[in-house]
């Protein structure tokens, strides 16, 4: 078999993958749906162009920023299995693992702020650094109004047209210190803007220690501690970055590139770039995170690493320090929150694509 066919087959081989990976999301999709009640539908369902609805995430919790939608708190067993279920459709095993572990953090931190300790903050800080919520509760994991604020039912399902294998729709699932924006169209999809998020940000879960984000602070270190001193200089910001840049509220700012490009490392270092760009890629399933990683691959030479604050981090614990991964079609931002205590304990993470957040660049074409 001559490259070129060789090359076409493997292409409509990952089609084919790909298509019948939207049957079975579409299907899951209708599933959970289908175990609704009629009032329970109105709520989850919106039209694909509710601009309102797209922007309604956030790191904050569900009673400062309202979510619409359904709850865990508001379903049945039945009903959250469904759920369950069109969430493994869409996300890889993985990325499955990581959205489980940043809820089963916020239950931590539902216990912690119930028994007056404040999960994630560190010694003697107080409750919540830049992007969290106000220190305006009860101190038992309730809001100002008394409605709890953390805790793993108050994460939310909402689908924005109709699941389709041809048309657009989009899943978003979030709360607390996550948010899935999820736009499926025929055979491609895209997962962002997403955000990542995690307080406390390494928490003991039967006997074994979980860091949701652990993997997203050490290659980072790793790769850092990889480049050369001239190469750390070009990466490591003269300035300190205290919060995301293009978080929650900033759908369409744009930033300048900083830092260390991607040109100027050597084929390790830029092997281990894109090691770290597949912890957020790699989130949804594998045959979107497959193609979102050969667009990502392309763009390497202009995709750039910057780093702010300290260049080490404790053993078996998470760096301190704010990393921006930017490219063409890329920004990925990593920002410990540093009001008092220790920042890596609550950390902030956000994935986005300037040219197809919402999968906008795919329902333009």
């Amino acid at each position: 078999m001559n490259y070129t066919l060789r090359i076409a087959t493997l292409i409509a081989f990952s089609l084919e993958i790909a298509t019948a990976q939207t049957a079975k999301i579409v299907k899951a999709a209708n599933s959970f749906l289908s175990t609704l009640d009629e009032k329970q539908r109105q709520s989850v369902l919106f039209a694909f162009n509710d601009e309102e609805q797209r922007k309604r995430w956030s790191n904050f919790p569900i009673t400062i920023v309202p979510r619409m939608g359904i709850s865990f708190k508001d379903m049945n067993p039945a009903q959250t299995s469904a759920a369950m279920a069109l969430l493994s459709s869409v996300l890889s095993p993985r990325g499955l693992e990581k959205v489980q572990q940043i809820m089963d953090g916020d239950e931590a931190l539902k216990a912690a702020e119930a028994n007056g300790r404040g999960g994630g903050r560190g010694p003697g800080g107080p409750p919540n650094g830049p992007g969290g919520p106000p220190p305006n509760g009860d101190g038992r994991g309730r809001g100002p109004g008394g409605g709890l604020l953390f805790g793993k039912d108050l994460y939310f399902f909402s689908i924005l047209g109709t699941p389709s294998e041809k048309n657009p729709w989009m899943l978003q699932f979030g709360g607390h210190h996550l948010a899935l924006n999820i736009t499926i169209v025929g055979e491609r999809g895209i997962l962002t803007p997403t955000l990542t998020g995690a307080q406390p940000a390494l928490y003991t879960l039967n006997g074994k220690t979980v860091r949701p984000l652990g993997q997203e602070s050490d290659k980072a270190l790793a790769l850092l501690n990889a480049l050369d001193e001239k190469q750390r200089k070009q990466a490591i910001l003269s300035f300190r970055m205290a919060d995301l840049v293009l978080g929650p509220g900033q759908d369409g700012k744009t930033i300048q590139p900083e830092g260390l490009k991607a040109s100027s490392m050597n084929e390790k270092q830029r092997a281990m770039l894109i090691d770290i760009v597949a912890e957020w890629a790699g989130i949804v399933h594998e045959s979107e995170a497959a193609a979102r990683m050969t667009e990502l691959k392309a763009d390497l030479n202009e995709t750039w690493f910057a780093w702010s604050g300290p260049v080490t981090a404790a053993t078996g614990g998470n760096i301190a320090a704010y990393y921006r991964i930017q490219g063409p079609h890329l920004v990925i931002e990593y920002a410990p929150q540093g009001l008092g205590g220790d920042p890596s304990l609550h950390v902030h993470t956000m994935y986005r694509d300037p040219t197809n957040d919402y999968g906008r660049g795919l329902t333009a074409k």
